[in-house]
């Protein structure tokens, strides 16, 4: 078997739509900007004077052809108005995730865009999907311990994200000795942003898996008729009330670790190396992990924090931090 050199592996994905984007790139004079699995044009464009444009100009756009770049969509989507900002979801191998968001500096624009390109073939073949963008802000967390208190949760939300508001949390209306955390950031792609970084893992309040997402009105109207979880149910000093017992890892997560280790064989990649290293412990028994994932074939090294819950007596948590940076691993190369 043949070991692909570094870099081959992602570079050789999709390469003459990669090259023909950058030359597009070099003659237009248009920048792109990567940051965090999107990538971006404007936000403001070249030129642009004032505010940013009001709510109601970015429409998303879905279904995309997956080696479709901003070569072909840019130019298509600023034919029907200005453009004051396009954001193209990636993958790590350099693929599109098979959605984007395109502002306008006018409401117009947008209207004019979902009438000319909602159900419009790319390709022959390949009808996409325009709609109004929600530009939801709001975001619920389901399944935190009923240790973690909203100090916690907002000290460790603050060194992952960026733009939250506020925190509020209330008891689960799904899970049994769990909270539920409604958490508002200062704007739809700050909010956006923030549920990514939490589904891939960079946050992980203990082994349990959390769910992530945004929030739903119907889930906010019923929980703006309960009370909000009062301040003594909450950490005091250093005893926790309610602390559940540990819950088991899901099968999900105990299969990350030989989910990542057969898709580095079938590659070629040569066999993941973890590092992780115990940071910071409080006293009740929530373990901060950095982490770094070595594949030899990936230019890049993953790294990352994680929480994790020591799992019973003689357990250092090293094994569960593993797996929560596996799954993160994953979920960047498109695999979960």
């Amino acid at each position: 078997r043949r070991h692909l050199p570094p870099q081959t592996w992602t570079n050789s994905i999709n390469q003459a739509n990669k090259m023909a984007l950058l030359a597009w790139a070099k003659e237009t004079g248009i920048d792109l900007v990567q940051i965090n699995g999107q990538r971006r044009y404007g936000g403001p464009p070249p030129g642009w004077v004032g505010d940013p444009p009001p709510v109601g100009t970015e429409v998303f756009i879905g279904k995309l052809p997956q080696d479709m770049y901003e070569n072909a969509l840019i130019p298509l989507f600023q034919s029907v108005g200005k453009l004051y900002e396009f954001r193209l979801m990636m993958t790590f191998s350099g693929l599109n995730r098979g959605f984007a968001y395109a502002k306008y500096s006018n409401r117009r624009g947008a209207k004019e865009a979902i009438a000319a390109f909602n159900n419009f073939e790319v390709r022959e073949g390949c009808a996409i999907v325009v709609c109004k963008s929600t530009e939801k802000c709001e975001l619920s967390v389901d399944g935190l311990a009923t240790s973690v208190s909203r100090q916690e949760l907002e000290a460790v939300l603050r060194q992952v994200t960026e733009g939250v508001l506020s925190i509020t949390l209330y008891a689960s209306p799904c899970q049994k000795r769990a909270q539920l955390a409604v958490l508002k950031y200062s704007s739809h792609q700050a909010a956006a942003m923030a549920k990514k970084t939490l589904m891939e893992g960079n946050m992980r309040l203990g082994g349990v898996e959390m769910r992530v997402d945004w929030l739903n009105p119907d889930l906010k109207q019923k929980l703006q008729s309960c009370k909000e979880k009062p301040s003594s149910s909450r950490v005091q000093g250093s005893k926790c009330l309610g602390v559940p017992k540990q819950a088991p890892l899901s099968p999900v997560l105990h299969n990350a670790l030989d989910h990542l280790n057969t898709l580095c064989q079938r590659q070629y990649l040569g066999t993941p190396l973890f590092l992780t290293k115990c940071i910071q412990a409080n006293p009740n028994g929530w373990l901060r992990f950095w982490c770094r994932v070595v594949i030899p074939g990936c230019p890049v090294p993953f790294s990352g924090f994680t929480w994790v819950r020591q799992d019973g007596p003689g357990r250092s948590g090293h094994e569960e931090a593993k797996v929560a940076v596996a799954l993160q691993v994953l979920r960047m190369l498109g695999e979960s």
